[in-house]
């Protein structure tokens, strides 16, 4: 396997990460989970577990790029700004790595995956667990993963490569 990525969930009360290995048609999961983020920690202590925990990924398996969701949704102000400083971690450990990040849409992200972009969570999943021949209990690791496959299907074909910024 030569292509390393991967796909990150950010959440405040769960952190979703998948990690995959692809070459050609060939795709490998690696490694999957979620970072429990316990409502007795403080915010800091939660965005220090993130960031730690994805220090320790990053440093194992050396991805070549770390996929995140672009847009979120937030009920209030105050989760808006929860989640942002979620993402702010996640980018900081893909800069102090210097590994480029790669940024899809929610839709973009469904019709990589189901071919369908008002995909509910649960088709995601069956079609991540279908893909990698696994069985997910986990729509965090869920979406993780099926990032890291996003960016793998849109990335393997030159022509139809995009900057990040555009997607």
């Amino acid at each position: 396997m030569n292509r390393i990525i991967l796909g990150v969930d950010p959440g405040s009360r769960a952190t979703g990460y998948g990690l995959i290995a692809a070459a050609g048609e060939s795709l490998l999961h690696l490694e999957s989970g979620f970072i429990a983020l316990p409502a007795q920690l403080s915010h800091s202590q939660r965005l220090t577990r993130i960031y730690q925990r994805l220090e320790s990924l990053i440093s194992r398996y050396n991805p070549e790029a770390l996929a995140v969701e672009a847009v979120f949704l937030a009920h209030n102000v105050q989760s808006a700004l929860k989640l942002g400083q979620v993402r702010g971690v996640v980018l900081l450990a893909a800069g102090q790595a210097d590994i480029p990040v790669f940024e899809y849409s929610p839709l973009t992200l469904k019709k990589a995956i189901v071919g369908y972009g008002q995909a509910t969570k649960t088709q995601v999943l069956l079609m991540v667990e279908n893909l990698l021949g696994l069985t997910l209990n986990n729509h965090n690791t869920a979406d993780a993963l099926a990032l890291s496959l996003c960016h793998h299907f849109h990335s393997r074909w030159p022509q139809r490569s995009v900057s990040p910024a555009a997607i």
